[in-house]
């Protein structure tokens, strides 16, 4: 590496809700692991796959579901930041983590180092209404999108809009404490829509959003780290091939691709809102018009981040690092051509993908290097253990996903 992290000072993965089979945290505990760096995770006990990293020093087994009172999620940080002795810089690995963090930094701050955003951005951005009103303001192109306050406001849109639509919960913690659909949802028709709209309440948490034709669409992600400065210390582009579920759900399979334009227009847009720190961003090119349209901006560091690493050894996390204990973050090229694979789910993503005959225009024949998301020859028991987890709720996500399809959803 043509750097040295400061390895006086740790890191701690933070993550609310139970989801033990993650492997961006698994990710961020290599990646910073490898340098030296002391590093710790909540998790929800001590069978998960990030708690049998060979890199993590300690697991905080701390069972939660996103739904608590945020003071006692804070107090819960706290006393974790007690027992790690020094301050450590946070990763938070979900959206709730990374709106707790902005909007409780006074609590937080000299306990445990983070990118000072504002307050209030992280909740908007991971808003879909929020980050749908900024794209508005600012000018950048997303999804045609409606916000109903009613079942009525529902029928009113079913009667009017293109079938297929999208469904998304609305807001960060309210999709724990009361979600509306289990991910992102293709709802295929008009009956589809009002028959899952039966089960959202009075006042329904969702985004209805206009469905862009995967035929006519292609699907890229772009993940930097942005300084106090909203200024760029990494930024990369990629195209995703495979999702599971398919064409909406988690990154099973990407590739690097050197995307300029897509580069900047990610790049203006943070400089617009002033945000600093990890973004994550899904945007689908619409052949159509020609304009990539920003589907979700996730203000912390995305699962898949591993795939990106510039050709002098930084991804975003080790950036932010980096960044926080006061190092400088060299500069260098994105590696094109690299492929991240998710094992456990990549290899039903690919026989649905074969079925429906779709392929990703922009992929390379070839790849350049592949990093697995849970295998690795130096940390192997995080793949054995998501192997022995893996078949229950396995089943029951694809269980899931058939009972929506059979009301006329496919859930993400």
């Amino acid at each position: 590496m043509p750097f040295e992290a400061d390895t006086e000072v740790p890191a701690l993965i933070v993550k609310f809700g139970d989801y033990p089979l993650h492997h961006g945290g698994v990710g961020a505990i290599r990646s910073l692991g490898r340098l030296g760096v002391p590093m710790y995770a909540i998790t929800e006990d001590r069978w998960t796959p990030a708690a049998a990293s060979r890199y993590l020093t300690r697991a905080f087994v701390w069972p939660t579901t996103g739904t608590e009172d945020p003071g006692r999620l804070v107090e819960g940080l706290i006393r974790i930041g007690r027992r790690i002795g020094r301050p450590a810089v946070l990763v938070p690995t979900d959206e709730e983590a990374a709106v707790l963090i902005a909007e409780h930094r006074r609590d937080l701050c000299g306990r445990f180092l983070f990118p000072s955003v504002e307050p209030g951005l992280p909740r908007r951005l991971a808003s879909k209404q929020g980050l749908h009103e900024l794209c508005v303001e600012h000018g950048i192109a997303s999804p045609e999108a409606a916000f109903p306050q009613s079942y009525d406001d529902i029928v009113a849109f079913a009667e009017k809009a293109r079938f297929p639509v999208v469904a998304k919960n609305r807001e960060a913690f309210v999709r724990r404490r009361r979600p509306a659909v289990g991910g992102t949802t293709r709802i295929a028709t008009r009956e589809g829509l009002l028959a899952l709209a039966r089960d959202w309440g009075e006042r329904p948490g969702v985004i209805l959003q206009e469905y862009l034709p995967r035929e006519d669409a292609e699907d890229w992600i772009v993940h930097a780290y942005f300084d106090a400065n909203s200024t760029p210390l990494a930024l990369f582009t990629g195209v995703k091939v495979r999702s599971w579920p398919p064409h909406a759900g988690m990154t099973a399979n990407a590739y690097v691709v050197d995307n300029p334009e897509l580069a900047d227009l990610a790049a203006r847009f943070v400089k617009q809102l002033g945000y600093t720190g990890i973004i994550d961003l899904d945007l689908r090119f619409d052949r159509r018009d020609g304009q990539y349209k920003l589907l979700d901006f996730n203000p912390r560091m995305g699962a898949q981040f591993r795939l990106f690493e510039s050709e002098s050894g930084v991804d975003v996390v080790r950036a932010m690092h980096l960044d926080l204990t006061g190092r400088a973050v060299p500069e260098g090229e994105q590696r094109a051509g690299h492929r991240y694979v998710v094992e456990n789910i990549d290899l039903p993503a690919l026989l649905a993908y074969r079925r429906s005959g779709y392929t990703t225009p922009h992929a390379p024949k070839r790849p350049s290097g592949t990093e697995l998301a849970w295998l690795a020859g130096d940390d192997p028991l995080p793949f054995l253990t998501m192997l022995g987890r893996f078949v229950r709720p396995g089943a029951k996500h694809l269980y899931q996903l058939w009972r929506t399809n059979r009301r006329g959803g496919l859930t993400s």
